[in-house]
């Protein structure tokens, strides 16, 4: 039987200052008491939730400590993205809070409501089911845990591509006090209070307090006062525990707070404008945006109960209930210049209530669960469309559309996942998820005059009768089977292959509008319930993936890895689009309607390496060390096949979009005792070669391979209370893109954009053309204290 011991179920990720992976060999799970220099380096972690040695876990998984992500400086759940192999985690475009997640080729690009995600976001268990607010800070965290390829099995819908776990710290059962203030370059000031008490023997009662908060890396020359990609949040987290530890019965309540009012984040103009002739600015983070109504304004609550009771020595009971919601107001300027031409003023409400039972069973030969999930889940989005006064409609005084979407999903699941040990070193693992997902969508979309809907602060009126006044339902159904064998070739080394298939919901496109000529599909002049109802709906896509690896650790723990090679079928792929809308055919666009369709096939097949090794022990003293950690990611994903807007396949001019070929990186490190204490140091340098922002390639945002180079000092005193860290990030200060939009007219045959005798392109939205895109941090410097009792 694998070593594995009942006693880990309360087992903690410990990691020393300088370790940056899981699979660095500074990083340990241990039971408490037990020295993280005692040899029992063993990573433990819930990929299959159930707590087990990652070198058991027959999945691709990466697993990163609090205290190594604090120590490389680490400021959000994006910087998991740069030290993961084929993972992508970036903050979409106009907040600093919603999440664009790729893992493997698959993610979602738009966060409008009716657009599912394809990387489940899980909060100590609890699935996000927006992208809004999910960009989450980095504090009060254990671990987090990055699982690649589908997990659909055990984690359900929407894992399609993997699943990111952010794991929040148990309260320890004597007084704790954690303090963390940070200071530097854009006037960075952030300051983190962290307090757990036990009141007797079993309840213990904790929080932590966040400020953070940093002047914008550029300006809006616009708007006085207001900044861009600035930072202004405030954030809580409380928890209440009762039980654990020795006693049978564990009761969680926790509960987290997060208000961002950072000024909107509005993209860098790469073409001046075709009308007014406004030039490309100099400085890239720097913006002439005109809109800032809504004020911008992020809001996120959230409670859950989580209960663990060990009903016999053989099984355990899980509950984890759940509610949560946010609003989200924004203003989003296209052009990202003064006057109004293709301005989206935006309202973002989601709100949740899951509930999921989990029943565990452990012996000496089977382990592994069966459980229930259910969620209630609404999302809603309210925004506008502003365009440039021209043409026929467009003279109007401040035409736009208003466009509601109302999304309401009400889905339930059962699963179950056993592993059994054939012998001590050969294990069969075979699971399955079966899941019914109800969805509802409401679609509403009308012209407007006077600018702006009175909630975004303008005088607009209704213009005419309805485009769009759209109620659907629809039901999908999945079962999702998963199988995988492994072999130990001894406690140290272990080889799996595997099977698993994903699915992500599919839906009702919430841009759609229902004057589209392509509805009419009969040509009768006449817009049929049936016709709008499939054109805007759109199915769930689906994926086989298989897996082998090998996984291992040498040299007394000294050297550890990781290798996979995965090939995954990807169908019924969902691909969002849009089409302009000239309704009184003057020749000129009005407005857009979305356009998704199931119109593409895909192969992904790929590799992946973590390796880790510690070496030169006691080079510069008793206890002295240095470490590498390296991850390699390589994935051949093409468009097998892809249905353009002209009915034909496109599929050799497309490519799988935020997904680069290569990815890797590589972090040196060294730990040197010295007066008393601990100086760590570490340096990394991650690269990412070709991303492609969407499938069709565009030389304004696309983003040629690039690197980046970051360095940490960090010194600990003697007993570990007091630590004073020095961070250096994007030390060459790289300009890379993340996201982007364009909104120009494009040749079908090449998806390039048309450009005219000035070698200039053509707007296909508003007047002045957008081709706008969003930037990573430039270089930080920033030196933290923190004070522990």
């Amino acid at each position: 039987m694998r070593p594995f011991a009942r006693t880990l179920r309360r087992a903690v990720l410990t990691t020393s200052a300088m370790s940056m992976l899981a699979f660095a060999p500074t990083a340990f799970a241990q039971e408490e008491g037990v020295s993280a220099d005692s040899g029992d380096n063993e990573i433990i972690v819930t990929a299959r939730r159930r707590d087990e040695r990652l070198l058991d876990v027959p999945i691709a998984v990466t697993a990163i400590s609090g205290e190594a992500l604090e120590a490389r400086g680490a400021l959000d759940l994006t910087d998991v993205g740069n030290i993961t192999p084929n993972t992508t985690l970036e903050t979409s475009r106009g907040t600093n809070s919603t999440l664009s997640a790729f893992i493997r080729g698959v993610g979602q690009q738009d966060p409008v409501p009716g657009f599912e995600a394809g990387v489940g976001i899980y909060l100590d268990d609890v699935y996000l089911n927006r992208p809004q607010a999910a960009v989450l800070d980095i504090y009060d965290v254990e671990r987090i845990e990055v699982l690649r390829g589908p997990q659909g099995t055990l984690y359900g819908r929407n894992t399609i591509g993997g699943a990111v776990k952010y794991v929040t710290k148990a309260l320890p059962q004597d007084f704790s006090l954690k303090a963390r203030a940070t200071y530097g370059t854009y006037d960075q000031a952030e300051g983190v209070l962290t307090v757990s008490a036990p009141v007797g023997d079993l309840l213990r009662v904790g929080g932590s307090l966040a400020r953070l908060s940093r002047g914008g890396f550029g300006d809006n020359l616009t708007i006085p006062g207001v900044e861009n990609y600035n930072k202004d949040i405030w954030a809580s987290r409380g928890t209440i525990e009762f039980g654990g530890y020795d006693a049978p019965v564990l009761i969680r309540i926790s509960g987290d707070y997060t208000r961002d009012k950072s000024d909107p984040r509005n993209g860098h103009r790469l073409i001046p404008g075709l009308l007014s002739g406004a030039p490309v600015l100099d400085d890239v983070y720097d913006t002439r945006a005109g809109l800032n109504a809504p004020k911008q304004d992020i809001e996120a609550w959230g409670l859950a109960l989580n209960v663990t009771a060990e009903l016999t020595d053989n099984l355990t009971l899980r509950s984890i209930s759940a509610w949560r919601k946010d609003d989200s107001f924004t203003p989003i300027d296209f052009d990202s210049l003064p006057a109004v031409d293709v301005d989206v003023p935006a309202i973002y409400r989601n709100e949740q209530l899951s509930q999921e039972f989990q029943l565990l069973y452990e012996s000496d030969r089977l382990h592994g669960l069966v459980g229930f999930y259910y969620l209630d889940a609404k999302a809603y989005t309210k925004f506008d469309v502003l365009l440039a006064t021209t043409g026929t409609l467009l003279a109007l005084p401040g035409f736009g559309q208003k466009t509601i979407g109302d999304v309401r999903t009400d889905t339930w699941s059962v699963f179950g996942d056993f592993t059994f040990d054939v012998t001590d070193r050969l294990h069969l693992s075979v699971g399955g998820r079966y899941t019914v997902d109800n969805r509802k969508s409401f679609i509403f979309k009308q012209n407007q005059i006077l600018g702006a809907d009175p909630e975004f602060g303008g005088a607009g009126v209704p213009l005419g009768a309805p485009i769009t006044d759209f109620d659907g339902k629809a039901r999908f159904k999945k079962f999702t089977p998963r199988a995988s064998v492994s072999f130990d070739v001894h406690d140290d080394l272990m080889i799996y292959a595997s099977y698993s298939k994903g699915f992500k919901g599919g839906g009702f496109d919430p841009r759609g509008s229902a004057n589209v000529r392509a509805i009419d599909v009969n040509n009768d002049g006449v817009f049929a319930y049936d016709e709008i109802y499939n054109f805007f709906l759109f199915e769930p896509e689906t994926v086989d993936s298989y897996e082998a690896g090998i996984k291992g650790a040498a040299m007394d723990g000294d050297f550890n890895f990781a290798l996979t090679g995965f090939y995954a079928d990807y169908k019924n792929v969902q691909i969002p689009g849009s089409v302009g809308i000239d309704a009184n055919n003057d020749g000129i666009f009005e407005g857009f309607s979305g356009v998704t369709t199931n119109a593409a096939s895909a192969t992904f097949k790929g590799l992946e390496l973590e390796t880790s090794l510690r070496f030169a022990h006691d080079f510069a003293g008793a206890g002295s060390r240095m470490t590498f950690a390296g991850t390699l990611g390589y994935i051949d994903a093409q468009y097998d096949e892809f249905i353009g807007n002209l009915g034909t396949d496109v599929s050799d001019i497309t490519d799988i979009q935020n997904t680069p070929s290569w990815t890797a990186s590589g972090t040196l490190g060294a730990l040197i005792p010295m007066t008393g204490g601990d100086l760590n140091f570490s340096t990394t340098v991650s690269y990412r070669s070709k991303t492609q922002q969407f499938e069709y390639p565009s030389p304004y945002l696309d983003q040629k391979g690039y690197a980046l180079w970051d360095a940490n000092l960090v010194y600990s005193f003697g007993d570990d209370r007091y630590s004073i860290g020095l961070h250096a990030k994007n030390i060459l200060d790289k300009q890379y893109k993340t996201s982007g939009y364009q909104f120009l007219a494009v040749n079908p045959a090449t998806g390039l954009p048309i450009l005219n005798g000035s070698g200039l392109p053509t707007p296909s939205l508003g007047r002045e053309g957008v081709a706008t895109v969003f930037y990573g941090n430039p270089r930080q410097l920033f030196v933290t204290g923190t004070i522990k009792f």
